[in-house]
């Protein structure tokens, strides 16, 4: 009896924080547990609630409940809070640091202030004393508090600083970019260390996760920075909103655009040097939005034209039309797809089989992406006068064997690319139609003749490009027979040889996807579909004829995909949309 007494005296000698007298009220803690946390704490110096939560004891999201029910004081989930629209200069930082609170907003002569641990007198007082302001508490979940208050209390280039060395593991001294030379006023404007370094950071964070595209976008109150992986858009970093004009200038300034014109929009470029003898280009454009200037850079890889025709993702069959038409001494071949399909791609590796000393290849486009030597690139120019109409009929009298015409965008510009045709060159461009078959109608409907359509045109290619399935965590989907049926794989093929495959998601993989594989239907235009188009026949009619000769729809194109396990049923149905 004696023990238990001294026992007793011994645990009621220390001073409980009245946060563990409160979860021991609640039955969350025993007085044991309580007293050995903040004994912990003592010794550690670290606060009674920092203790709690890191030992496991009590999660954070229970403690934030119980405290809120215990004080009947509001939760709140700071997810939902903004950093950016947090007052400024109400509070001292070092006091928001100290005892772990955010000021949240005024009302009247108090301040609404959220806390994980609302028994902390000298917290309260000492805010009391500091503004001459009432405090009313919030309560919020520790860590989340924790990542709000660093955040808040963070000058611009210290977060700048965070967002840099978070999982770099770049030498920036070692990577060269080429500048502009500008004025010394333009280049001491934008020479801010902490914004070069972010800079450089992004564009090589893009080059090494396989982004096409990099977003820098301006809000009222929020900057971002965005990079479309596999054809999908992933938010990467959020850096301060007050570094959205000079990341502009900067940008502005290595793509040779000017720094003060913030009216209207402007498209440049730059390269960045990622090695000994690799140099990877960017194509820049900016646009005045609302609250700054939005900046989208495209990367601009050359090496992706020097894959080869196997890399594409040709079948056996499609890839022999191809290479049969692109063999032609004449003719028009076109690919065809909505932007962001990879045709500049299919079309330069076509260029790169092509370009041989004995050839003279010339090129308009708008702009011209991919560097190709031995390819004579025109860049197109319509405020100076330099259409596409113009630069091909200068084309024609620079004697040329095969031209590529980025895009057939009005009357002219066909006439003239179906002439050149008709007339012993060999020609390729793009068009912007749904499928092979209705690339036909199209140039009917801008006015071109069906006798000039039927005795030019000698191929094409519609394409699209599918997500493809991480080899290493894709696993075997159950799905029903009746969806394989809808989805459009013919009874005779299910029988049960073969299976789809889903997205999982792994360390190695963007959500179950890795990389992305083309889906091509390529139709040349036989006699059959040259009669179909004189006598002006539709897109329907031409597109029984296709899969009569043994053309697949791009649908098909793409269940056969899911069928060999390189992309699933999901995707395959999200790409072709029929």
């Amino acid at each position: 009896m004696a023990v238990v007494d001294t026992a007793q005296k011994e645990a009621s000698s220390v001073a409980l924080p009245g946060l563990g007298r409160a979860l021991m009220s609640a039955g969350k803690l025993t007085q044991k547990s309580a007293e050995e946390i903040y004994k912990k704490s003592q010794n550690s110096r670290t606060s009674f609630i920092a203790e709690l939560t890191g030992s496991g004891v009590v999660s954070a999201a229970d403690l934030a409940h119980t405290v809120s029910a215990v004080f009947g004081a509001p939760l709140l989930d700071l997810d939902a809070i903004d950093p950016q629209r947090l007052p400024k200069d109400l509070l001292d930082a070092k006091i928001c640091t100290a005892y772990r609170v955010v000021v949240l907003s005024k009302r009247n002569n108090r301040l609404i202030v959220a806390t994980a641990d609302p028994t902390d007198q000298e917290a309260a007082e000492k805010i009391k004393f500091t503004t001459q302001m009432g405090v009313d508490w919030i309560i919020a979940e520790y860590d989340k508090l924790n990542r709000l208050v660093e955040i808040s209390t963070k000058s611009t280039g210290e977060a700048m600083d965070t967002l840099i060395s978070a999982g770099s593991d770049f030498e920036f001294d070692d990577v060269a970019v080429e500048e502009a030379t500008e004025s010394a006023d333009a280049a001491t404007e934008v020479e801010d260390a902490p914004i070069v370094k972010f800079l450089h950071k992004m564009l090589l964070d893009a080059f090494n996760m396989r982004a096409s595209d990099l977003h820098f976008e301006p809000y009222e109150h929020q900057y971002r920075v965005r990079f479309r992986i596999d054809g999908e858009l992933r938010e990467i970093a959020s850096p301060p909103i007050a570094i959205k004009d000079k990341l502009a200038s900067r940008i502005k300034v290595i793509s040779r655009l000017d720094i003060s014109e913030k009216r209207v929009p402007q498209d440049g470029r730059m390269k960045l040097k990622v090695g000994p003898d690799r140099v990877i280009d960017f194509r820049v454009s900016t646009l005045p939005t609302l609250f700054g200037e939005k900046i989208v850079i495209r990367i601009l890889d050359p090496s992706s034209a020097k894959l080869g025709i196997d890399a594409l993702g040709y079948e056996a069959a499609e890839k022999e039309r191809l290479l049969t038409a692109i063999g032609r001494p004449y003719g028009m071949i076109l690919v065809t797809g909505p932007t962001g399909s990879g045709k500049t791609v299919s079309l330069y590796t076509c260029l790169n089989l092509l370009n041989k000393s004995g050839v003279n290849i010339a090129t308009a486009e708008d702009p011209s992406e991919i560097n190709l030597p031995g390819v004579n690139q025109v860049n197109v120019n319509e405020k100076a006068g330099l259409t596409f109409a113009v630069a091909l009929k200068s084309f024609l009298r620079q004697d040329p064997d095969i031209i590529m015409v980025g895009e057939i965008r009005d009357l002219e510009t066909a006439d003239i690319s179906i002439k050149a045709a008709q007339t012993g060159h060999l020609v390729l461009s793009t068009l912007h139609t749904n499928d092979a078959p209705t690339t036909l109608t199209r140039m009917r409907n801008m006015g071109i003749a069906p006798f000039n359509i039927a005795s030019s045109v000698i191929l094409i290619t519609a394409q699209r490009l599918a997500r493809r399935l991480c080899p290493i965590c894709k696993t075997p989907a159950d799905i029903p027979h009746e969806a394989l049926v809808d989805a459009g794989y013919p009874e005779h093929e299910l029988d049960g040889s073969w299976v789809t495959y889903r997205p999982v998601g792994c360390s190695a993989c963007n959500n179950g996807y890795k990389g992305r594989l083309g889906i091509y239907q390529v139709m040349p235009i036989s006699e059959e579909i040259q009669r179909i188009i004189l006598r002006d026949g539709s897109a329907l009619e031409i597109a029984e004829q296709a899969k009569l000769e043994g053309v697949r729809s791009l649908r098909d194109a793409g269940l056969h995909k899911a069928k060999l396990g390189l992309t699933s049923l999901e995707e395959v149905l999200a790409v072709t949309n029929e």
